[in-house]
């Protein structure tokens, strides 16, 4: 996908809280929307090079969404809204091989008591329920999920084996908002029961897929399979 707003640089000062930071635009200094509840903390330095989106809506309360960070000369985007108009891109252009063939595409639909991110089908009526988790986290090509405790991530795996139990296809996709990614595997530290109910979704069947992406600060697609250890 490519934004289609004004993308500009700045620099960043402090993140007060997890909804908005404080940069330098122009030797003013301006609050921003920071569209990310995860940490970033290791994107989100004082003093390091930001990428602010313009908003289109006159009447919203910040002008600008900070929307990625260069972290030594390496370039992440942190939009937590991109990942899963990524993946519907990637789906309609049946670039993730095993969703091929469920080539009618649904957003935000419900199964039970539960919401996902991606309900497919085809016209032999086989269902596949998908959920999206954007990844920002990145050590020396090494990516994690999550960069903070997330009970609702937990909970949507939980209930992605309930979606496999009933004979649906069940998966949870992890895209990786960079391109340098070379593995990928659950912040334990961060979130030890998360880690868990990851590796009991694999046991149960649930697909677990991990994409990187070609990314740049205007742009950011879908690009290739990384290496998943469990």
């Amino acid at each position: 996908m490519i934004y289609n707003s004004n993308i500009i640089k700045a620099e960043f000062i402090k993140r007060p809280n997890r909804f908005i930071a404080y940069v330098k635009l122009n030797e003013e200094e301006i609050v921003v929307h920071v569209p990310n509840t995860g940490r970033c903390r290791e994107i989100l330095i004082p003093g390091s090079t930001v990428i602010l989106r313009e908003g289109k809506n006159p009447n919203r309360k910040t002008k600008y969404d900070l929307i990625g960070g260069y972290k030594n000369n390496k370039f992440i985007n942190i939009d937590s809204q991109v990942p899963n108009h990524v993946v519907d891109e990637a789906l309609k252009n049946s670039k993730i091989e095993k969703l091929k063939n469920y080539p009618i595409i649904k957003r935000e639909k419900t199964f039970g008591n539960s919401r996902f991110d991606f309900k497919i089908s085809n016209d032999n009526e086989e269902e596949y329920y998908l959920e999206v988790k954007g990844v920002t986290f990145e050590n020396d090509g090494h990516c994690m999920f999550p960069d903070a405790p997330t009970d609702r991530g937990r909970k949507h795996l939980l209930e992605l084996i309930e979606v496999k139990k009933k004979g649906k296809g069940a998966g949870v996709l992890f895209l990786i908002q960079l391109q340098e990614a070379k593995t990928f595997s659950p912040y334990d530290d961060m979130d030890e029961n998360f880690g868990k109910a990851l590796r009991l979704a694999y046991k149960n069947g649930v697909d677990i897929f991990v994409y990187n992406c070609k990314v740049g600060e205007n742009y950011i697609e879908l690009d290739r399979c990384v290496d998943i250890i469990l």
